[in-house]
């Protein structure tokens, strides 16, 4: 049995019950042999002092605090560092696993040495798992076209070996890669030559967060569309794939109202193939 590492970044939690939430998942987990590294990202709020609380309950948290807030990508980079296991999970600090995600995941790792990582089906929740019922669209075995129109995993469901984190050199934490550092660490570890696979079952439960559109700002969509040309460019997607390195320009002019009917559809298409 292989040690896994979850690894959480965290800022500004709130009241701290969808945090507790998240890690009362990961503590609840049949998988035997796991710790979960939990950074604080220069939180103003009192999650630190909710992370402590939490740390002092279960001997598998270890907690780590950013003095200023540093960005996703950063944060999770120095959960990593810290992190002692073989296979590395990632989890977002206000989402919900079942108890069967790690043992699942580390089991098909084991069992397929041919991939690098592995994700899985991800279901969207409002309070609790089953009050909504849509999926995240899914792809058991992603190949390189498969990036072009949307990200074919639920980054944070993903399970990682670690020596594929340490080939790419984990997140990009520029400027440039803020709010996309995920899809950007998934092109170029495809771009390194590694790929990945989804499990069909729903492992992960992604909290629905009905401020994250008005929260992202327009100068990301051309973070996503630099993101977008590099990786298509070293996957030898380009030229036929410039239409979805224009495409978050664009999407970035839609009213929310009408982007969130464009995605439930895609999602339910996607979901029926």
């Amino acid at each position: 049995m292989k040690k896994v590492s979850v690894i959480m970044a965290v800022y500004n939690a709130g009241d701290g019950e969808a945090l507790c939430q998240a890690v009362s998942s990961v503590l609840r987990q049949e998988y035997g042999d796991f710790e979960l590294v939990i950074c604080d990202d220069g939180s103003t709020d009192d999650t630190w002092e909710i992370l402590e609380q939490i740390a002092a309950s279960s001997d598998k948290v270890h907690i780590i605090h950013n003095q200023e807030n540093r960005k996703a990508g950063y944060a999770r980079n120095t959960a990593l560092k810290a992190a002692t296991g073989e296979f590395i999970a990632i989890m977002d600090a206000d989402d919900l696993i079942r108890e069967e995600r790690l043992a699942r995941q580390a089991e098909f790792l084991e069992q397929n040495p041919e991939y690098g990582f592995v994700g899985c089906r991800g279901e969207f929740f409002v309070e609790r798992p089953g009050d909504d019922g849509e999926c995240y669209w899914f792809c058991a075995e992603p190949k390189p076209e498969n990036f072009l129109f949307s990200l074919p995993f639920v980054h944070a469901s993903v399970m990682f070996r670690r020596e594929v984190l340490t080939a790419v050199g984990g997140y990009d934490c520029s400027k440039k890669a803020v709010r996309v550092e995920d899809f950007d660490m998934l092109l170029r570890i495809y771009g390194a030559g590694y790929r990945g696979a989804n499990l069909d079952e729903v492992l992960y439960y992604i909290r629905r967060d009905e401020q994250q559109y008005r929260r992202r700002k327009y100068r990301y969509r051309f973070h996503e569309a630099y993101i977008k040309y590099r990786g298509y460019k070293n996957l030898g997607l380009m030229p036929r794939a410039f239409p979805y390195v224009v495409k978050p320009l664009i999407v970035g002019l839609i009213p929310m109202g009408l982007m969130k009917k464009i995605q439930k559809k895609y999602y339910a298409d996607k979901n029926q193939r």
